[in-house]
């Protein structure tokens, strides 16, 4: 079943760097990112912009390309609105920010949260072959923290908290 992804849409552009030239471009160049990502992967994905200095007195919702695109109504912020649907969709989705807050409580509703840089990195990259080829899994394992000698088990094996993780962002 796949996973709603729910982005945080003017964080992503300020963490990519696109946001210093024109705002409506930049939107247009991440809404089609990601209609070609869902094309891909065909999670839903709704995006959720900030409207609640210059927005409408309603919350505003489209749907371009397969996206959903939601500008939160004047006076409420897109953070607000993420955590809402977060609390809605559970375990059943997955936050795009790097907003300390908006992930703490995504995590608290159950949701799975991604750091923008690594969600950048799987927008734009076409998976080949489905895997990591294994010149790449070597270096993943010497990047790991040096074990204390006194500690038993398989030195190349991840905590069991990073295989979680990478076993829930394979899906992405």
């Amino acid at each position: 079943m796949p996973i709603h992804l729910i982005i945080d849409g003017y964080n992503v552009l300020g963490r990519l760097g696109t946001l210093s030239g024109h705002i409506e471009s930049a939107r247009e160049s991440l809404l089609r990112d990601l209609a070609a990502y869902r094309h891909r992967r065909n999670h839903p994905i709704t995006v959720v912009f900030d409207g609640w200095q210059q927005g409408q007195p309603t919350e505003g919702r489209e749907h371009r390309a397969g996206v959903e695109v939601i500008y939160s109504k004047r006076g409420e912020r897109a953070d607000q609105v993420i955590q809402r649907l977060a609390r809605e969709y559970g375990a059943d989705c997955a936050v795009v920010s790097s907003d300390q807050e908006v992930a703490r409580s995504a995590r608290v509703s159950g949701a799975l949260v991604i750091g923008v840089q690594e969600f950048a990195g799987k927008l734009r990259v076409v998976p080949r072959g489905g895997g990591l080829a294994h010149k790449e899994l070597d270096v993943q394992e010497d990047a790991a923290s040096p074990r204390d000698p006194k500690k038993k088990g398989n030195p190349r094996k991840l905590p069991k908290a990073l295989r979680q993780r990478a076993r829930q962002l394979k899906r992405f």
